[in-house]
């Protein structure tokens, strides 16, 4: 790889926000970077430690804050595009430096000297007059080394160093794996009669995808990284959907089976190195959870009435084709047409209503402004790290900037599957620096000239992600570190509750729009399509919480045995939990979860989302509640909850908010399970 004469990573960026100034960095330009970003950290490091002066607040935690600025730049670029806009030569990078970067996290954590100082430090945390986001900081990079092996002896951090390096290895391996897998597994059709059933506009783009791909003249469904792809609502010939079904379940368990069970097994073995006794017992300690009995209960009072919630809708959608059980490959076609028939509901008429741009402008942004404040204005100058990405400046009523939300909606094939928010610049006071945050969604781009227009659950997604860029656009906290640290059963959090709007009267009119006369959705359809929601929920439970308690079956096998065969493990895990139905897959199956093991931030966590969901329903009875104008109640919410980060105890900041801990009971009947 030729080297360039410059890098545009080795100082921040001088354009607004530190936006990094995609248009000069090339690939050749990221392992040079790398490079120097570890070897400027550990430099940094070292000279704190050799710092001859007793270890304080300022000269330890504060100075450890300070560093790593270079390597922070080239990472959140660098991961982004690899999850974005991949090419091969970044996919071979990503699997050289991942492992590296686990290395370079170990030589920190595992410093001798480092932990030495923080901890002299935090023994002398009651005498010292450390604020509330001091100390948050104190106490929480304390527990990251002790709970990153800081107290092992040298063999033991040896082994763990070992352990760390093969998991990250191994996680990559896992999303190449699957990247090429889904991309493998697309349905190629000679026909546009084959696609019967889909929306003129959903067949136009699978003849665009199939001409990105390489397929003039053909028409490719690609696959979502969930099981139960969307076509499968539309398709009218039971053959196409069955064939969809099985390549969207089948892909990846071949090359991945063996890696998910050789990570639990590594995980597990890590677990018991530093002292718990299953990689789930690990991770939630640190959660809000706390216990693996309290998911265990949790997750446990929800299986019964969900799949009996479940076995209603299949009756039900039985009764309707005049056949004694339901495949599969059926059950979202003929959920369609019960809501059709029941509820009068369409989905491919409410597609015309559900304009991306109308969404974008009149209903996400829009919801911002009403509840917020905020105001958005679209920067054309800014490059962003794809031409289909774009640039909004975020700004307070006042006109006060807040950040840049880079929105990049569109599918292609150089983007993984699914829909996230990440950051390109973390928000925090010492650094001085507000935040870049991004979305990223699947949806399939209309031929040039055409509108984009959206399924309902892809408006639903669009305004999940966009509360987890709210979170990143609110923070408000001194450290690096605490921008966005929190637990991982509390970080869906915002993001569902964000999900309100989409339905709330004011929003909802605003950007449900007709696409060409403009006229409104009824306010009889939109309260049918409410109706319509309920029927589905038992389906939509079941799924998802085959997919939590799948990994979590994976993650609580205390020494990783027994796992064997990844196919034969999963099945028996679906059946010990009550959840193996035979016409409802999980959300995710074990070849294509990527949330587990591909990086494994979701490892033993995917139950956060359910867990999540119990604060974010009782937050929604809290809106509707309340006698406050919404832009009021909006900025107790911001100021509580969405703000303080890593600074404060999520639940302690919710139980100020609520007046109370959080209840269950709005979330059960949210999905019909009370009772």
């Amino acid at each position: 790889m030729t080297q360039p004469t410059s890098n545009p990573f080795l100082q921040p960026s001088t354009l607004p926000f530190e936006l990094p100034p995609f248009a000069e960095i090339e690939e050749a330009h990221y392992l040079p970077a790398f490079d120097a970003g570890m070897a400027e950290q550990l430099a940094e490091i070292a000279e704190i430690t050799a710092n001859p002066e007793a270890a304080t607040f300022e000269n330890t935690l504060v100075a450890l804050e300070r560093t790593g600025q270079l390597l922070r730049r080239v990472s959140l670029v660098f991961f982004n595009k690899v999850s974005s806009d991949s090419t091969p030569v970044l996919r071979e990078l990503d699997a050289e430096i991942t492992p590296r970067l686990a290395a370079h996290t170990d030589a920190i954590q595992l410093d001798p000297a480092l932990f030495a100082r923080i901890d002299a430090v935090h023994a002398r945390r009651d005498e010292l007059d450390l604020d509330q986001a001091d100390l948050r900081l104190l106490e929480r990079w304390h527990a990251r080394l002790v709970r990153g092996g800081a107290r092992l002896d040298e063999a033991g951090q040896a082994r763990l160093r070992e352990l760390n390096a093969e998991l990250a290895a191994l996680g990559t391996t896992f999303e190449q794996n699957l990247f090429a897998a889904t991309r493998a597994a697309a349905l190629v059709l000679d026909s546009a009669e084959e696609l019967a059933g889909l929306p003129d506009g959903a067949v136009a783009a699978a003849a665009e995808n199939a001409k990105a791909l390489g397929h003039d003249g053909k028409y490719v469904l690609s696959l979502k990284s969930f099981s139960n792809q969307t076509e499968l609502a539309s398709l009218t010939d039971p053959k196409l959907r069955a064939r969809l079904l099985e390549a969207s379940l089948a892909r990846g368990i071949q090359d991945n089976g063996p890696l998910a069970v050789q990570m639990a097994q590594l995980r597990a073995e890590r677990a018991r190195l530093l002292g718990f006794p299953s990689h789930a017992a690990y991770e939630v300690a640190d959660q809000t959870a706390g216990t693996t009995d309290a998911v265990d209960s949790m997750l446990g009072r929800l299986v019964g009435p969900a799949v009996a919630n479940a076995d209603r809708e299949g009756a039900a959608l039985a009764e309707t084709a005049g056949v004694p059980g339901v495949e599969a490959s059926d059950w979202q076609y003929l959920s369609e047409q019960v809501r059709k028939e029941r509820y009068d509901v369409d989905g491919a008429q409410m597609r015309p209503y559900l304009e991306l741009e109308s969404v974008l402008h009149r209903g996400v942004f829009h919801a911002a402004g009403l509840v917020y404040g905020l105001t958005f204005h679209e920067r054309p100058e800014l490059v962003a790290h794809h031409p289909d990405a774009r640039v909004f400046e975020v700004r307070e009523a006042d006109g006060r900037p807040v950040g840049l939300y880079i929105g990049d909606y569109f599918a292609r094939e150089s983007k993984r599957g699914g829909a996230w928010m990440t950051e390109y610049v973390q928000q925090s006071h010492l650094l001085g620096q507000l935040p870049v945050v991004t979305n990223d969604l699947n949806i399939a781009k209309p031929p040039a000239g055409e509108p984009c227009l959206l399924s309902w659950d892809e408006v639903r997604t669009l305004f999940h992600e966009f509360g987890h860029a709210l979170h990143g656009l609110f923070s408000d906290v001194k450290y690096p570190s605490q921008w966005m640290e929190v637990p991982r059963d509390f970080v869906e959090y915002p993001s569902q509750v964000n999900e309100m709007w989409q339905e709330w009267p004011e929003v909802l009119q605003n950007y449900a729009r007709h696409v060409e006369t403009g006229e409104p959705m009824s306010p009889a359809l939109v309260e049918r399509v409410r109706e319509a929601q309920n029927f589905g929920e038992g389906f939509r439970t079941v799924e998802y919480l085959a997919a939590a308690l799948l990994d979590w079956a994976w993650h609580t096998t205390p020494d990783g045995e027994g796992a064997g065969d990844a196919e034969a493990f999963e099945a028996a895990a679906l059946q010990r939990y009550g959840l193996a139905h035979p016409s409802i897959p999980p959300r995710y199956r074990t070849g294509y979860f990527a949330h587990v093991f591909a990086g494994g931030h979701y490892a033993a966590g995917y139950y956060g989302y359910i867990w999540s969901e119990v604060l974010d329903a009782d937050t929604v009875e809290w809106f509707k509640e309340s006698d406050r104008p919404v832009r009021e109640s909006g900025e107790i919410f911001r100021r509580t909850l969405l703000a303080p980060g890593g600074t404060e105890d999520p639940l302690a900041a919710f139980a100020a908010f609520r007046g109370r801990a959080p209840e269950i009971t709005p979330l059960l009947a949210r999905r019909g399970l009370q009772g």
